[in-house]
């Protein structure tokens, strides 16, 4: 599996300078590229670069692998929708491979437009771990001032164990995951956190003076930061949960839910910035790499499924924290049960092929109580 590595760089003030440079003139580059392959109506690299080699090297300074990786950078961009002419910030991203950039004990070699550069890292224990496993390219990143690369490096994957029964997790915003231990993450700091978020940019966007600009600026990304770092946690636990209980790991797919459910005004903000794929995409990937199996299940229902009776019935659930089964009076929490029925619904679709260890004959499922 491939994973990015952020390394952060502390360049002297005469490097971050030649830095800050290289990159513009890289991405200014970028821009008088696309103009051509857009003239052209070509993303074929062979191509452009036959057009704008010697003239990108000449104007610009680059030097001939930079030049090729700005071709490159534009042939992928313009790929993507070749009605459009692309353009590139000038503190883009920037391109960078093993011919022009290598890295050392405490510090990278980075080419810049007026040769190599030496220039210290910033590391911690969780990159210094990996440094060893960095492949390919890595890209310049510049990020509040502050330069970082962006390498990917191999992140090796366990098999997969065969589960020995599994972890049903459901997803939502008010708890952002309940396993079906009955274990739950509350979102309520989350969601305050954005509502807060929200109130204050629109009164600092309303006054729209240079110091609220300012601090406009200077927040941004905070939100998303910390939304980002408890997914992050929740992801961990609920992999180790299950690779310590020789567990398999059942999601419900929400994919698509946005656009099939209908919410009030107020409830819009909230719905979409609902990071629900991206917890996902951390499970998954953490999966891999613990060798603990994990299945995507069809959400339908799930919450309205009594697991002692087997009835289903939207009035099962009253309220959003409560579930009561209308006909043998079974009632707990709504999320633990919808978690609980999300592990059951794995003996419908059987993992690798095969009926997971402790199989539960569709059949018998309604006669068990909730937990078993």
């Amino acid at each position: 599996m491939k994973l990015t590595l952020l390394v952060k760089l502390a360049p002297t003030p005469e490097q971050h300078q030649l830095l800050m440079e290289t990159m513009e003139h890289f991405n200014d580059a970028c821009n008088e590229i696309a103009k051509t392959a857009f003239e052209l109506h070509s993303a074929n690299k062979i191509e452009l670069q036959k057009h704008v080699y010697y003239t990108v090297r000449e104007t610009f300074g680059l030097s001939a692998q930079m030049t090729v990786r700005a071709i490159s950078k534009v042939s992928e961009a313009y790929k993507q929708d070749k009605g459009i002419l692309p353009v590139f910030d000038r503190h883009g991203a920037m391109i960078y491979d093993d011919r022009i950039l290598s890295w050392r004990i405490d510090r990278a070699s980075i080419l810049t437009l007026k040769g190599r550069e030496s220039i210290p890292i910033s590391i911690g224990p969780y990159q210094e771990e990996r440094m060893s496993r960095i492949r390919g390219q890595a890209d310049l990143l510049l990020r509040n001032g502050l330069f970082y690369l962006a390498a990917t490096v191999d992140a090796p994957e366990s098999p997969p164990f065969d589960p020995k029964e599994w972890l049903g997790v459901d997803l939502g915003i008010r708890n952002i995951a309940t396993d079906s231990d009955g274990e739950n993450w509350s979102g309520a700091e989350v969601n305050g956190m954005r509502a807060r978020h929200a109130k204050l940019r629109a009164k600092l966007q309303s006054k729209g003076t240079t110091s609220t600009k300012r601090l406009l600026k200077k927040r941004s990304g905070k939100e998303q930061r910390y939304a980002r770092n408890v997914n992050h946690i929740i992801s961990k636990r609920l992999v180790a949960k299950a690779k310590d209980t020789e567990r398999g790991l059942a999601l419900e797919d929400l994919t698509g839910i946005r656009s099939r459910i209908m919410v009030r005004r107020a409830q819009r903000r909230t719905q979409h910035s609902w990071g629900f794929y991206q917890l996902r995409a951390y499970v998954e990937y953490k999966a891999k790499i613990a060798g603990v199996p994990m299945l995507m299940m069809d959400p339908r229902n799930t919450s309205r499924t009594c697991p002692s009776c087997g009835g289903i019935d939207k009035a099962n659930r009253p309220t959003r924290d409560e579930f009561r089964c209308v006909s043998c009076g079974f009632s707990g929490p709504a999320d633990h049960i919808a978690a609980e029925n999300i592990r059951r619904a794995v003996v419908n679709q059987p993992y690798a092929g095969e009926r997971p260890r402790g199989f539960i004959p569709p059949a018998s499922q309604g006669a068990l109580a909730l937990g078993s």
